[in-house]
Formats: C-alpha cells, structure tokens, sequence
C-alpha cells in the first residue's frame, strides 16, 4: 500500500513543547479546532474518552461506523483505527490518558484493561447514556477541566483520582454489566478470558484450548460467555482474529499471504475463505475497498 494510518502519542498532539504529556482534557470543539485535519483514519498510543453533548456527524472505530448523538459517548484503547466526520456544531469533552498514567502508582499491568469500557474483544466501543447519567459524567469532566487548567498542589493525583471515578462511573452503565444472570465471578472470568484472547489469538483458535489455561471445562465457557454477551466462545476468537486481520490489511505493506502467515492460517486459500465468509469480501477487496475511502478523505 502506498500509504499507512499514521499512529499519534498524545505528545504528537500537544507538542514538543509540552511537558505534561501522561493526560489531557479539553472541551471536544477546542480540540477539533485544535486539529482540524485528524479526520482521516488514525490511531492512537494512548486511551481515549469523547462524550458528545450535541452536534451530529459520523465517526468509526475498527471499521464499525457510528452516528454522533447527545449523550453518547465513546472509549477507545491504543491501537484501535478510528476516524470522524464531524458536523461544525458538535460540542463534548475528550479525555486523553496513557497507561502510565496510573501504572506509576499501580503494579498491575491489567488494571485499566480490566475496566469493560475499553474492551475491543466483546465490548461496544460506543455507548448512549441516560439523561441522568450524562449530567453526572458532564459534571466530573468541568471539575477535570478546572483542575488540569490549573497548577494546583498534587494535580496529578487529583485528576488520576477523577479519571477513575469517571472510568467506574462509566463502565457500570455499560449495558452488559445490567444482566443481573452473570454474577461479579462470572465477570471476572469473562476478563480473564479475553484477556487471554489478545495474547494467544494468533496461536489458539478452539475454545477449549482457552477453557485450559481458565481451569474450566468448554461447557462452562460457552455457558458464561452467552449468558453475558450472548454469543459463543467460538465468536469471540474469530472475532478477534478478523480484526487483526483487517487491521493488517489496511495499516501495513504486507501481502494477503504474509498476513495469512502472521495470523497462523495453513495457506493464503484457508485465510482468505475464512475471511470471506465472516465479512462477505476477500482481503484483497476489503484492502482496495478501505484504500480508495483513505484516498478520499485525505485532505
């Protein structure tokens, strides 16, 4: 391909000149006006929060396209593929956060990957919140704007402190964490294995093999992972697997045999009709498809 999805650190977007470099806040229309020319396909080294307070437009995360609407909000990890198509009156808040944001005070690797808000395996990346609920995210975000305009004692500490209130806040209104079947335990597997997902999808494609490393039986899996996303073990693995693979197909040189090799696949035939089959195109069309829409939108 003749062009890549440039990646952007958060130091990218502010500047060589900034030096508080691990959050930002900013009113979504400062932003925007900030980077007028980040429409185009892009990703990210750092987490994202938006929550839209009114506007209207578009924007896609991993090929998965969105209308913008009040009260609606979207999270975003590192290396996910987004873009936008904003209407001029869109408002809202951005939050921008790098893991070491809380891992220079928390020893656990996992701590914000374990929040269901930031799940590319199963999760939305995109939620609607009640009325109630978006006053609520609305107000912590003006007590985290006041706090990072200004050079208060412990900065850092009281806008980590926000950040996960406002994480917490949203991940319990996410709408699988409502189904009162699936129990705090049952949750925290569901984690765990998909968790395991992202470091093993290349190698291990059976449930089972999955239902191994959790000390469970199939059976069991499958039944946990219904009850709270309803769909199988099974999908969500091939799920995962299809979305490396379109993100190989549109963010790098590498040829459809060379991705089927990276994905593990027994030959480029196998790949592309496992391709086929779960999206409907072949790699090489889904590759020409997204090309010609990168070549469009780039100013």
């Amino acid at each position: 391909m003749s062009k890549r999805i440039p990646t952007y650190s958060i130091c990218n977007l502010l500047g060589a000149d900034q030096c508080y470099t691990e959050f930002v806040v900013m009113r979504l229309s400062d932003f925007l006006r900030a980077h007028p020319d980040l429409y185009f396909p892009h990703r990210h080294t750092f987490y994202q929060i938006v929550l839209f307070t009114g506007g209207g437009g578009t924007h896609s995360i991993d090929f998965r396209q969105f209308h913008v609407e009040a009260h609606q909000v979207y999270a975003m990890a590192p290396g996910q593929v987004h873009t936008w198509e904003f209407a001029p009156n869109t408002e809202g808040y951005i939050v921008n956060f790098n893991e070491s944001f809380f891992t220079a005070i928390c020893h656990d690797p996992h701590f914000v990957e374990g929040f269901p808000l930031f799940n590319a395996v199963s999760g939305s990346p995109v939620n609607l919140l009640d009325v109630e609920c978006c006053s609520e995210v609305q107000v912590l975000l003006e007590k985290m704007l006041r706090e990072f305009q200004q050079d208060g004692e412990y900065k850092a500490e009281m806008l980590r402190a926000m950040l996960l209130e406002l994480i917490v806040m949203l991940s319990r209104r996410l709408p699988r964490l409502a189904q009162p079947q699936v129990s705090r335990h049952q949750l925290n597997v569901l984690r765990q294995f998909e968790r395991l997902i992202e470091a093993h999808f290349r190698q291990k494609r059976l449930p089972r093999e999955y239902a191994e490393l959790l000390y469970i039986t199939p059976n069991h899996l499958n039944a946990l992972v219904s009850a709270a996303l309803g769909k199988s073990a099974g999908e969500l693995i091939r799920e995962r697997v299809l979305l490396e693979a379109k993100r190989l197909l549109v963010n790098s040189d590498l040829s459809v045999s060379q991705i089927a090799s990276e994905l593990n696949f027994e030959d480029n035939a196998y790949f592309a009709r496992f391709f086929k089959k779960h999206t409907g195109v072949s790699p090489e069309t889904f590759r020409a498809e997204y090309a010609r829409g990168l070549a469009s939108a780039s100013p």
